[in-house]
């Protein structure tokens, strides 16, 4: 069983030896991460001792990323009155429409506009070489 912290008891661990963080209400030690982290032991010291899941979330961290955190896991965030509530919504969770249907549909928006002026450009081309082809001066 994982053992519940309050905010309190999570903002006493805020040192580079001694570093607790919250995401989505889970607390991870990530203390022996610190000098591992591809984004530098800086960006984890400020936001050590606190809830980092917005922050975490802005990065948009790796699948790989995620389940680098199971093994640091040592409990729960117990929430109590007065406490900050979260700013990014959990991992699947239903976020608003306007803010998951942008982002994927201008990838692979972007994606097709790509190939299809690819296709045009080369049938262009084609089209001109074989133009310049049939319009060759006899020698």
């Amino acid at each position: 069983m994982s053992a519940e912290f309050t905010y309190q008891d999570v903002a006493e661990h805020n040192t580079k030896k001694d570093l607790y963080v919250v995401i989505h209400d889970k607390v991870y030690d990530i203390t022996k991460f610190v000098d591992e982290h591809p984004g530098g032991e800086e960006v984890l010291l400020d936001v050590g001792g606190q809830d980092s899941t917005e922050a975490f979330e802005d990065v948009g961290h790796s699948d790989e990323a995620r389940e680098a955190l199971e093994p640091l896991l040592v409990g729960t965030l117990k929430r109590q009155a007065g406490d900050p509530k979260p700013k990014a919504p959990l991992p699947g969770s239903l976020a608003p429409a306007a803010q998951t249907g942008t982002a994927t549909g201008l990838g692979v928006g972007l994606y097709a506009v790509l190939v299809l002026g690819g296709v045009a450009a080369f049938a262009a081309y084609q089209y001109l070489q074989a133009q310049q082809a049939g319009a060759a001066p006899s020698a």
